[in-house]
């Protein structure tokens, strides 16, 4: 292994964690967060399973649903978003379960606001850090840019539109 590989790797890794984290801090602040975590937390709740879990059933469905999109089986896409979406949904609900005891629910509204927008600026940094790092990604991001680029005509915001 190269050293600008295992730079790449580590910043990867920093990224995933990073992200994770943010994830989390959104979640437990109660104030909204993006519309796949959202909806994973509702399920979650739902079926009484784990963040982690469920976040990462949707990664499955999301990696699934992008070979359809593909029209083809890409090993290389369907592993590579599997290797992001395993770390990064336990991380979410790791992270998730440490920040419970600080009862983020309970603080006053302005401070929940922050701590909401503080997880939404570390989101967008992480995301910015993988997405640079070029190795793998989440399916999620996978899906925007394949619609994107195979649908939608190179259009990166319709593309996170209807990925949405």
């Amino acid at each position: 292994m190269d050293s600008k590989f295992k730079k790449r790797l580590g910043y990867l890794i920093f990224a995933i964690v990073l992200d994770a984290f943010a994830n989390a801090l959104m979640i437990d602040s109660n104030m909204g967060s993006a519309v796949w975590t959202a909806s994973a937390v509702n399920i979650s709740t739902l079926l009484h399973a784990s963040y982690g879990t469920t976040l990462f059933v949707y990664a499955v469905i999301v990696t699934i649903v992008n070979q359809l999109l593909l029209g083809k089986f890409d090993t290389h896409i369907f592993i590579s978003n599997l290797l992001f979406s395993l770390p990064f949904s336990y991380l979410v609900g790791f992270f998730s379960d440490l920040l419970n005891p600080f009862h983020f629910p309970n603080l006053p509204i302005y401070l929940r606001i922050v701590i909401d927008i503080l997880g939404l600026m570390l989101i967008s940094i992480g995301t910015s850090i993988y997405q640079r790092c070029n190795l793998i990604q989440h399916p999620n991001d996978e899906m925007a840019y394949l619609l994107r680029f195979k649908y939608l005509h190179g259009s990166a915001g319709w593309g996170q539109l209807v990925n949405q």
